[in-house]
């Protein structure tokens, strides 16, 4: 029998998961990777550092026999069917108490049912989210584990190891019981669609409303990411507006089709905060725009049909300012809406996700890291069970000064019909959550006029009905 001498195994050997593997290997590691394409195991061994114990091979059965006991393994293939067929493939070959992590971007009910289906087979299972794109794999990336607690001990220093750093701690952390691993990333993915969305109505308000040039918006957006909202979706956005493109000569993203793709997990956030239930309006409209961008050859008939103002705005006195607080707005409200998410799921589902940690975890390798979570980790330590950070005061104290230059902004963007839903659903629900009254009276009072739903009074307890149409 072949010496078993590899400390962990991966199986799925593209971009993420031979940089995950190299990194592993850097920290002093040994790491063997499976790829049905055998070429992609070639590219694992040739791409290693001197030194490092490296290997790739093209049968699971010869990576599982090389592997110390318990074995640690873990997979990086597309969500769905893909995941099941690997554990199909790898249930035979398994010994009782082997570790598998599936770090795909798999849905949380997925994630749940398999832990339970390989936690009876005798085995431990843990999903497992990995934030922070190619580069972030190879130099540290931002890693959400949850489900097995005791599978995450025994893989905590290999991921700690390669994690990427902020102050000397690491982010990675467990992020609770059952599928909260993938439901931490799933937010974080949601989170990342609406700041994603946000920047795009400020690039579009800046452009469209006042003729920024590319050079002007890379100065700002590197200016912004010198100061309070440093981020690295502020930094890369700087960066996009000097590519030039190899083709024509232009700058890169103004050959860019305005048709933006997606995976599903923004969707996902979506459609599991509606059933929870728990408002993430940010969220849920950076998904829905981004449903009308696909709506290209529909957008441009009606662009004919119901010509436009001319997208500039009235006025542009202090632009930049007011640009700067909405986007900070809106990116405040779309991790608090997240972090609401989080909350109520943690609750509803028994995972007991740690919001501290979560925080934590995010403030360096994964795309929505950003200074602004420093607060926001503040007041989980203060308050592990905060139910809305908008309950914190110091978080309102970062807020309040913002609302007005936001609704300034609004203003002159809505008034060059430039749409701005992203950030109009972030005040919005800035507006609806501190009000002490909202207009929800009228609507209980239709739901009993039409249906005998009922309603509750303000002056008594008990449910009510009433007949309204006169007898």
């Amino acid at each position: 029998m072949a010496q078993q001498s590899f400390h962990f195994g991966m199986i799925g050997l593209g971009v993420m998961g031979r940089n995950l593997l190299l990194n592993m290997a850097d920290h002093g590691f040994s790491v063997i990777g499976f790829d049905k394409d055998q070429a992609k195991g070639q590219a694992l061994e040739s791409s290693a550092a001197e030194g490092r114990v490296v290997k790739g091979v093209s049968t699971l059965k010869d990576m599982l026999d090389l592997l110390e006991k318990p074995r640690r393994l873990m997979m990086l293939v597309p969500a769905g069917k893909p995941v099941d067929d690997v554990l199909a493939d790898l249930i035979p070959l398994l010994d009782k108490d082997d570790i598998v992590i599936d770090g795909g971007n798999s849905h949380y009910t997925d994630t749940q049912r398999r832990l339970k289906y390989m936690a009876d087979k005798g085995f431990h299972f843990m999903g497992m989210g990995v934030s922070g794109g190619e580069h972030g794999a190879r130099t540290g990336p931002s890693i959400m584990p949850g489900g097995d607690k005791d599978a995450y001990e025994k893989v905590a220093p290999i991921l700690t190891a390669v994690s990427a750093k902020v102050g000397g701690e690491p982010c990675v952390d467990y992020m609770g019981k059952g599928a909260a691993g993938h439901y931490v990333k799933m937010v974080h993915n949601g989170i990342e669609y609406a700041i994603m969305q946000l920047i795009s109505e400020i690039y579009a308000v800046l452009k469209q409303g006042a003729g920024y040039t590319n050079d002007q918006l890379h100065d700002l957006f590197a200016k912004w990411d010198k100061g309070d909202m440093k981020s690295f979706l502020v930094e890369i956005t700087a960066d996009v507006f000097l590519k030039k493109d190899d083709v024509t000569g232009n700058r890169l993203v103004d050959m860019v089709l305005d048709k933006a793709g997606s995976k599903g997990t923004g969707k996902w956030t979506s459609q599991d905060a509606l059933d929870l239930p728990i408002p993430i309006p940010v969220i849920d409209t950076a998904v829905t725009v981004r449903t009308i961008s696909s709506l290209r050859d529909e957008r441009v008939l009606a662009a004919t049909l119901y010509p436009s103002e001319s997208h500039k705005l009235a006025d542009t006195k202090d632009l930049e300012t007011l640009a700067h607080d909405a986007l900070n707005l809106g990116t405040i409200m779309s991790y608090v809406q997240g972090m609401a998410q989080l909350q109520k799921a943690s609750s509803e589902w028994a995972m007991d996700i740690p919001l501290d940690k979560v925080v934590r975890v995010w403030r360096g390798g994964c795309i929505i890291r950003s200074v602004l979570l420093d607060p926001l980790y503040k007041a989980y330590t203060a308050n592990p069970k905060l139910e809305n950070l908008l309950l914190d005061k110091n978080i309102a104290a970062l807020v309040s000064p913002l609302i007005g230059n936001t609704r300034k902004l609004l203003a002159l963007a809505i008034g060059a019909g430039i749409p701005v839903a992203g950030l109009t659903a972030a005040l919005s629900y800035f507006d609806a959550y501190r009000s002490a009254w909202l207009p929800t009276n009228l609507i209980q009072a239709q739901r009993d006029y039409f249906g005998a739903h009922t309603y509750q009074r303000i002056d008594q307890p008990g449910t009510f009905h009433t007949e309204w149409q006169p007898q």
